[in-house]
């Protein structure tokens, strides 16, 4: 279980706050426990005190995980969400209330045996890929449970799947995963993850348990690592930490920055 001791230890997979002007939107993050640690980041909560005016647009950054979340007021409306290469955008109405899960890079693989790469770039109905799952949450969840009880349902059933397997896991590639979080993203994964594995191995790993390339997956890691250094506006301009992970330049860093956040720096942080 170290290899995926190091994934809790190095990545830290951030999600933008609320901003300020949403008063009448909540988000609330959990820890899990002991047992489960290992594989989910946390559990999270995106809901309206009050009916909204106009749709609410949520943004989702890229953050290398793959999330499960349901509408808790209507159960039954669970999906499963991949690797993005990019931010992207939901327009989820004026009155909600989502649970999800954003388990750690590589955990829903090894817990399911689902491959990432056929969950990339998308959201899909979770009984598409996971129908018993999707049916326990349909039949456990009700509109009138309180956050923690739902977690404690949740960690109770991840805490099953966890006990009722063995794991394999291959030291290969959580040896180049672990290089990349080391150097927060900012590396030649061609020339530098010398882990035993051939390109079209690393290709083949890397896809069914992130969803992706290492080299796309190390662009998400130095992009977060950034968001984690919690800049400002102006410790961005004096501090120039985009040059520190890599980029050549302040409009490299902008771009790509915006690529993954759906922003330029300056309006994220402030």
């Amino acid at each position: 279980m170290t290899e995926l001791i190091n994934i809790k230890q190095y990545y830290k997979p951030l999600q933008p706050s609320i901003k300020a002007e949403s008063k009448k939107i909540v988000y609330n993050e959990a820890q899990p426990s002991k047992e489960i640690e290992n594989f989910v980041y946390c559990f999270w909560q995106l809901k309206t005190k009050e009916p909204l005016h106009k749709p609410f647009i949520y943004r989702v950054v890229s953050d290398g995980c793959v999330d499960i979340f349901f509408n808790q007021n209507l159960p039954s409306e669970n999906f499963v969400m991949g690797f993005c290469r990019k931010y992207t955008e939901f327009s989820i109405g004026k009155s909600f209330n989502y649970i999800g899960i954003r388990f750690l890079p590589s955990a829903f693989p090894l817990l399911f045996g689902i491959n990432a790469k056929t969950l990339s770039n998308t959201s899909l109905e979770l009984k598409q890929i996971l129908p018993v799952v999707s049916d326990w949450i349909t039949a456990e969840i009700k509109p009138l449970h309180t956050f923690k009880n739902i977690t404690d349902l949740l960690t109770k059933k991840i805490t099953l799947v966890t006990k009722n397997q063995t794991f394999k896991f291959d030291s290969r590639f959580f040896n180049a995963l672990h290089l990349i979080f080391q150097k927060q993203g900012f590396l030649d994964t061609e020339k530098e993850l010398n882990t035993g594995l051939s390109p079209r191995q690393l290709r083949r790993i890397f896809n069914f348990y992130i969803g992706t390339t290492a080299k796309t997956f190390s662009n998400v890691v130095r992009f977060q690592h950034i968001l984690n250094a919690k800049p400002s506006r102006q410790s961005l301009k004096e501090n120039k930490l985009y040059f520190d992970v890599g980029f050549y330049d302040q409009a490299h860093f902008i771009k790509n920055f915006k690529t993954f956040y759906g922003v330029t720096p300056s309006e994220a942080f402030h």
